[in-house]
């Protein structure tokens, strides 16, 4: 291979692995996303910047992130120049990466990292700079436009409300612009959570109290809007389209949790001298529960919860009993011996509670014998008695799991009978894939294997080259084949199978071979 072909195929491997938007996404998506993560961390830092009590503590700090930002940026710049023939709407044209040089997206990159490299040319002034710093955020435009562009073709004809839909209810379509808005959603609850923590900082609130009060109006007037725009899109759900669709739609769990995220603002505004705000603050963490939208293991652990709802109740039914009765028989051992501690059951349950989870705060502690040994006993039980609704749950998630990817298979292969997979059939796949944590290297040796099994069946047998074609297949076939063997060889009278294997006229050498070895590997 000459050096010439040695590059094109390394520039060819890396557009496949960064930039090819074909590969199911994924490497275009690790890329844009870390890039996209970048760009808001600038942001971020440019804010800090101009809070000198934050600033000035760890100015070279700042001015590190900033160069490894600046340096960042200049890769991928250079690396699009350098992958720019291997894009599919410049590689038929002459001089591709000039052309790549003039498109618009090219021009952003340039105002992002041109700022620093000027510094070396003109005195700037650094209120200038760090001005000029903001226009890498113009580089999300890269991200956001193309998807944005997507969405509008697979969108055309449809109503507003439809449109509104697709955009906000995850699982209906796997549409890059549908990630990028879960994503900021995502975003601003982390967002949100840090501030509630920052907030909770005597000495921090006191340096950015005007900032946290903004951020926290602009992330309530987000989780508002959504929460608006899902009850009036919510009817575009089959579950919601008959009667007071809107009204089952807020009664449901979800609603209520987005309901949640944006009531103790407002009910700070209303009830501000008869509610304790530090109450209120607290409450915001109810924001967290919004993640539970974008995670499929949640989704996964309710079927979980519902399925296996009267055994997790029956044992939780044995645990409230245990600790009633060591209670009762901790107040009644203990009671007069320390009647400023066991003053009553209630407070003996705290204390059977905290010995049978083997927690032992150590502030309620038996001094009679008959009370320490009830001890040691319930502390014994309790290894048992916690242990077993985790291990109904953790045994039941994973049956669900494994249910679940049944009945994807099973979607695949009823997919792959009608034929080559539409990329919108694809992608519902790949986002199905995602729910149940299959890799996507996973999902593609499921594709080839069901393949290969449909052609098998198809032509009535399996090919050399299709073997060769589909390791994995032909391993699993190897394993089948072994496991007819063994039964065979298992039939309660096999001398006479075996004296016609041992028949060279009937059999070739490699097939008495084998039949010797299953023979052996079954003796006992």
């Amino acid at each position: 291979m000459t050096l010439t072909q040695a590059s094109t195929s390394l520039r060819s491997e890396l557009y496949r692995a960064l930039l090819d938007p074909k590969q199911a996404g994924q490497g275009l998506m690790r890329f844009e996303g870390f890039v996209a993560l970048l760009i808001v961390l600038n942001l971020l830092a440019l804010w800090l910047e101009h809070i000198p009590a934050v600033y000035q503590p760890y100015k070279d700090y700042f001015d590190g992130f900033d160069k490894l930002s600046v340096a960042i940026f200049t890769v991928e710049f250079l690396l699009r120049l350098y992958l720019a023939p291997e894009d599919a709407s410049l590689a038929s044209k002459r001089w591709p990466r000039a052309r790549h040089l003039a498109s618009p997206y090219t021009v952003i990159d340039i105002l992002a990292i041109a700022p620093f490299y000027l510094t070396f040319i003109f005195p700037l002034d650094l209120r200038l700079l760090r001005v000029l710093r903001l226009l890498r955020i113009l580089k999300l435009a890269r991200w956001i436009l193309p998807a944005m562009h997507e969405f509008a073709q697979h969108v055309e004809g449809m109503t507003l409300r439809r449109k509104l839909y697709l955009l906000l209810w995850p699982g209906e379509s796997e549409l890059r612009l549908q990630r990028q808005v879960n994503a900021f959603l995502v975003s601003t609850i982390a967002i949100s959570f840090v501030a509630i923590l920052l907030e909770s900082i005597q000495e921090i609130r006191s340096l950015i109290e005007v900032e946290l009060v903004v951020i926290e109006s602009l992330i309530v007037a987000i989780f508002t809007a959504e929460y608006l725009l899902r009850l009036y899109v919510c009817v575009e759900d089959i579950r919601y389209r008959e009667g007071l669709g809107r009204l089952r739609y807020a009664s449901s769990g979800m609603a209520l949790v987005d309901l949640a995220a944006i009531a103790p603002f407002f009910l700070g505004l209303v009830f501000a001298s008869a509610i304790d705000t530090r109450f209120l603050r607290l409450l915001r963490l109810l924001q967290l529960l919004k993640l539970t939208r974008y995670s499929g293991a949640t989704f996964t652990l309710g079927k979980v919860l519902r399925r296996e709802w009267p055994v997790i109740a029956a044992a939780g039914l044995v645990m409230l009993l245990l600790i009633v009765l060591t209670a009762s028989l901790g107040f009644l051992f203990e009671h007069e011996a320390q009647p400023d501690k066991f003053e009553n059951i209630p407070t003996a349950i705290y204390w059977a509670v905290i010995t049978l989870a083997s927690v032992g705060y150590g502030d309620l502690a038996p001094v009679t014998p008959m009370g320490r040994m009830l001890t040691v006993v319930l502390a014994f039980i309790g290894i048992g008695i916690f242990a077993i609704p985790a291990a109904l749950l953790s045994s039941a998630f994973t049956d669900e799991l494994h249910k679940d990817r049944e009945i994807m298979r099973r979607d695949l292969q009823r997919a792959l009978l009608l034929g080559p997979l539409e990329p919108q059939t694809l992608r519902e796949l790949h986002e199905e894939a995602r729910r149940l944590h299959i890799p996507l290297v996973e999902f593609n040796e499921m594709v080839e294997s069901l393949s290969a099994e449909m052609q098998m069946q198809s032509h009535g047998g399996v090919s050399e080259a299709l073997l060769q074609q589909q390791p994995r297949y032909a391993l699993q076939r190897f394993r089948e084949l072994v496991v007819q063997l063994q039964t065979i060889e298992s039939v309660p009278n096999p001398n006479e199978l075996g004296r016609l294997i041992d028949d060279p006229t009937e059999t070739s050498g490699i097939e008495r071979a084998v039949w010797r070895t299953i023979r052996r590997a079954g003796t006992p």
